[in-house]
């Protein structure tokens, strides 16, 4: 009972994280018109968010490691409150920016601290699966805006949402410093003592970042990671604008489409790669998560559309995956850092190629209702094919390793 309390209430603030990140993929072109943004502007403040989110990633995984998910997450937490109320009352560009940094910061310990507080309560055997289900029920929060985004935005205005959404943020952050505890009562104690100095701590981040092992992993996540959250977060929404010609509402539904996709691959992806093997289940969602995104490359018709959206979410659900193979390299005490290591990449990624995908749209000018044309969307999918490729190949030898154990 207590370890399910403890699933449901990081459930819940994971919830929130993936709600925000989503988020302006369907109001984008609300704030665009609003505060006069471009593509390149709008992909600048959009990957502020994981710019915050990757900055602190480091000293995180330290402060996991020494004081526990009880109070590191819900501590952070409070940065995104005071984030979505900047967000929510911003007058322009610089203000929406920081705002949304300061979300990204504060939201930097929800799937970190989730991570590192489940391998203290459920054992190890059921951490994979735990772990899909916990990024699987939290993802719901891309559905959350999607169309029901759309309807509310319709309804409220972006500001009002936003608003609310520091509500949430702040009530979440009170119920996991109360009723959380970072280990069952009856639990052995980590196999070794956190960092007590910095030469410690540098010994330890030194034994993390030179396992060869763990730079197999990193490229792939900066492209997989990073390629979905970068495209679900923003360009997901102007994609369907863009070249579609959606509404609002019918973009919210195609959203919808996708973020249901994510939300299936993450339920899924922990039980299948326990079955069949991390490496294995996770080389074959990478291979299918490129091949989605050559499809959207070419432009094909909106009914394709619907399923391709629906199959990069799925492929792109086994992401977390990552995560949990990360950890299994390293010694209980190391895994704070181990798994924040990798996440960094995969954070980091999605900061790089949503920037840099808002500049090579950009690149290409608009009509004159604003809409940037297709081919601009064939240059941005067409590079991050390419990459996630590439990052596969770097993969595939440690998958290999690892299916012949």
């Amino acid at each position: 009972m207590r370890a399910a309390r403890i699933f449901l209430l990081f459930t819940a603030a994971y919830f929130l994280s993936y709600f925000f990140r989503s988020a302006n993929a369907v109001i984008a072109p609300d704030l665009a018109a609003e505060l006069h943004l471009g593509a390149a502007q709008l992909g600048l403040m959009t990957s502020l968010f994981y710019a915050a989110f990757a900055a602190v990633q480091i000293p995180l995984g330290v402060a996991l490691d020494r004081y526990g998910a009880r109070l590191a997450t819900p501590g952070l937490m409070l940065a995104a409150v005071a984030g979505s109320l900047l967000f929510a009352a911003a007058p322009g560009f610089g203000a929406l920016a920081a705002g949304r940094a300061l979300i990204g910061a504060g939201m930097a310990g929800v799937l970190m601290g989730s991570l590192k507080i489940f391998s203290r309560w459920f054992p190890a055997g059921r951490y994979a699966t735990v772990s899909g289900l916990l990024v699987g029920l939290g993802s719901l929060g891309a559905l959350a805006a999607a169309t029901p985004l759309a309807w509310l935005n319709q309804v409220m205005g972006w500001r009002g949402v936003f608003g609310i959404g520091a509500a949430a943020t702040a009530v979440s952050a009170a119920a996991i410093l109360l009723f959380s505890r970072n280990a069952p009562p009856d639990a052995r104690a980590e196999t070794a003592a956190p960092p007590a100095n910095l030469r410690t701590l540098l010994a330890n981040l030194r034994t993390v970042f030179t396992d060869r092992r763990l730079w197999r992993i990193i490229p792939v996540n900066f492209f997989f990671a990073g390629t979905l959250l970068a495209f679900q977060g923003l360009w997901a929404g102007p994609y369907l604008f863009d070249v579609l010609r959606l509404t609002d509402i019918q973009a919210g539904n195609v959203l919808l489409v996708l973020g249901g996709g994510a939300t299936a691959g993450y339920l899924a992806s922990g039980w299948l790669c326990d079955r069949f093997g991390i490496s294995r289940m996770l080389a074959l969602a990478v291979a299918g998560f490129v091949a989605c995104q050559l499809l959207l490359a070419v432009r094909p018709p909106q009914g394709l559309v619907v399923v391709v959206y629906a199959v990069l979410g799925f492929t792109g659900g086994f992401n977390v995956m990552l995560l949990a193979q990360a950890r299994r390299l390293f010694p209980l005490h190391l895994t704070g850092q181990a798994v924040t290591a990798v996440n960094l990449f995969g954070i980091g990624g999605t900061f790089v190629l949503q920037w840099w995908l808002g500049i090579l749209i950009g690149a290409f000018p608009p009509d004159a209702a604003g809409h940037y044309p297709p081919r601009a969307y064939t240059a941005a999918l067409a590079f991050t094919a390419v990459g996630g490729l590439l990052s596969l190949l770097w993969y595939l030898p440690l998958a290999a390793r690892e299916a012949a154990a």
